[in-house]
């Protein structure tokens, strides 16, 4: 096999025709590695994207071959894809007002082009999920775009098709989510063709490294939510003298065992499954 790519979470792998994607239990916040390790995490995001590319199947197709077929040592931690060639947008879906969706809401009542109602607050729910579009920056922060920006990078047909695609996933998501007593609040998610043409979704999906998720019991507008992704270690972060760029703080052991912790009981609650690393 062949390393053809090593990101800040994941590493991805050329086995013949198929491509390996490995998750490893890196945390990064601010586009910035951490140099601690977050035990099983890997592997936890891997088996709740593989749970729900299972429920999203007759949304959309996805880029999963194998949970199986893999290299020992990456077992639960890595799923044998399809090679596709990737979209270069990062597709948002926002429920609720938080993150950088508040902050651009904040500046001028819009995100991503779209005007909002007067008065929002921290975690208001909004009258409809939105699509809000970033770009997928190799370097530095990705930035918000309008679905125009989006039309004139990948053309109308396909623009138009994946932002129904990414609502649907987000909306479906979000009513399993509601049956199990978690609010998403948002999602990111990533496309790619495959050689026939097909959009095909990848990567990860709906997992707490790529979504906010609240316990809905708890959920209160006007301030920051419990949160059972790594928006609680971006938290703890914001309590240091760091100014956010290499090299990241070590993580102490009680913020790592709390978030571990967050990771697995938002998957056990998700999928109803008990953990066993």
């Amino acid at each position: 096999m062949e390393l053809l790519h090593s990101g800040k979470v994941r590493d991805v792998y050329a086995d013949g025709d198929d491509l390996i994607l490995v998750a490893s239990d890196r945390v990064s916040v601010y586009d910035v590695v951490l140099p601690t390790l977050v035990p099983d995490k890997g592997k936890i995001l891997t088996q709740l994207s593989l749970w729900w590319f299972e429920q999203l199947a007759d949304v959309v197709p996805n880029h999963v071959i194998s949970a199986t077929q893999v290299p020992d040592e990456w077992a639960g931690r890595a799923i044998r894809c399809r090679r596709l060639t990737m979209l270069p947008v990062e597709w948002i879906a926002r429920g609720y007002l938080a993150g950088l969706g508040l902050k651009e809401y904040e500046k001028g009542g819009t995100v991503s082009g779209i005007a909002l109602p007067d008065g929002l607050a921290e975690a208001s729910r909004l009258p409809e999920p939105i699509f809000t579009p970033t770009t997928k920056a190799s370097e530095g922060h990705d930035e918000f775009i309008t679905y125009d920006d989006v039309v004139a990078e990948i053309g109308a047909d396909t623009a138009a098709r994946l932002k129904d695609v990414t609502l649907e996933v987000y909306k479906r998501g979000a009513e399993i989510a509601a049956e199990r007593g978690i609010i998403i609040a948002d999602t990111k998610l990533e496309f790619g063709r495959a050689a026939d043409g097909t959009l095909v979704l990848a990567d990860e999906v709906l997992t707490s490294d790529s979504s906010r998720f609240w316990p809905a019991d708890e959920w209160e507008p006007g301030r920051a939510q419990r949160s059972y992704d790594k928006q609680y270690v971006r938290d703890w972060s914001s309590t240091l003298d760091w100014d956010r760029t290499p090299p990241g703080p070590a993580i102490p052991q009680d913020v790592v065992d709390a978030t571990r912790a967050r990771y697995i009981e938002v998957y056990e609650r998700l999928t109803g499954r008990t953990w066993q690393s």
